[in-house]
């Protein structure tokens, strides 16, 4: 499809500057424009690529002052904020990309499953059981839904996705591939002669609305009751969600970090790459935890910030580094300091 820069710029409520009927039909980062590609600039870094770009359109803030000319061939469309702007037409992009319906075969629908409409089901995906699935909802092919699921409007489960028995997935949810959702929690009771018996994991997990989980995640489902992540938590790649735990509104967990069972995370938090939290202790409201720290213990405090393993106060952290970074040379003053006693 074909965008002119009116069109483009009518969409943003932006202006432009150039040619209004120069048309796009690819995006296009700016040092590597091509023509017929659409571009932006944000970070003043790339500033110097607005003079030779290739791209057909480019998106710029509107306080951008040329320096110099810009290539006749490019069209610039000033609005208030280029990087936010670009953010919505990939967006816009993503929805038209993905624009699927239909029910593709072979796939298999269990009894008394239903979904709503404007649905797309791909080959091979299986639907269990008593599934409910809701309005332009989207599961591609090799998706497996186990029975009593509940999966909301607008949400995306892309291929490879395996969600178990009994588990709830809200609205506008995007789970990327390989990720599952609901497989038993780790728990084992230690029995005598050093064995271990399976406690059997009979709760369910439970994804509220607008979340967004990275490929090959694993989410456990609860011994009792349920795993819960709360409406906007972002997953990265690779993230370990234990059973029972509970990840509060809008908190986001970088790649490879994992969180042990029974923790409870507060609200707004942010949780850096590789870090390990312990279970059955409580995270407050707002915390920011460094990457590949390690917390053993709750952090009580709203807002804190935490680094190390295993972690304490940003500001104790940097203050004891300075000081094991020095150890070797204090090891040798303390040396010297004893070989003149002697």
């Amino acid at each position: 499809m074909e965008f002119s820069a009116a069109q483009i710029a009518a969409l943003l409520g932006g202006s432009v500057e150039g040619d209004e009927n120069t048309s796009v039909s690819n995006l296009s980062k700016i040092e590597e424009g091509q023509i017929g590609t659409l571009s932006f600039l944000a970070n003043p870094k790339y500033t110097n690529h607005i003079y030779d770009t290739n791209a057909s359109i480019v998106i710029v803030n509107k306080t951008l002052i040329l320096e110099r000319p810009i290539k006749s061939t490019c069209t610039l469309i000033r609005v208030d904020d280029s990087y936010a702007s670009f953010a919505k037409l990939l967006e816009l992009y993503n929805q038209v990309k993905g624009q699927k319906n239909g029910i593709e075969q072979p796939s298999f629908i269990g009894e008394n499953a239903s979904y709503g409409s404007e649905c797309y089901i791909g080959a091979f995906a299986y639907i269990g059981t008593n599934v409910k699935i809701g309005n332009n909802t989207k599961i591609y092919p090799h998706v497996y839904i186990g029975d009593n699921c509940i999966i909301g409007d607008n949400t995306t489960l892309f291929s490879g996705v395996k969600i178990y028995h009994d588990c709830h997935i809200g609205n506008n949810v995007i789970v990327h591939s390989s990720t599952v959702i609901g497989s038993d929690g780790f728990g084992f009771a230690p029995q005598v002669g050093k064995e271990f018996a399976k406690v059997p994991q009979i709760g369910n997990v439970v994804i509220e609305d607008n979340i967004e989980i990275g490929s090959n995640c694993s989410i456990d489902r609860a011994t009792l009751g349920s795993t819960i992540l709360r409406k906007g938590v972002k997953l990265d790649n690779l993230v370990q969600i234990a059973h029972n735990v509970e990840v509060g509104e809008n908190t986001v967990i970088a790649g490879l970090s994992g969180v042990a069972g029974s923790t409870k995370v507060g609200k707004n938090c942010m949780i850096a790459a590789q870090v390990g939290i312990v279970g059955h202790i409580k995270i407050a409201d707002g915390v920011k935890i460094a990457g590949q720290a390690g917390v053993g213990s709750s952090i009580e405090k709203e807002n804190e910030i935490v680094q190390g393993s295993p972690s304490f106060p940003l500001g104790d952290f940097r203050r004891s580094y300075v000081l094991f970074r020095s150890l070797p040379k204090l090891n040798d003053r303390i040396r010297n300091i004893e070989m003149k006693l002697k």
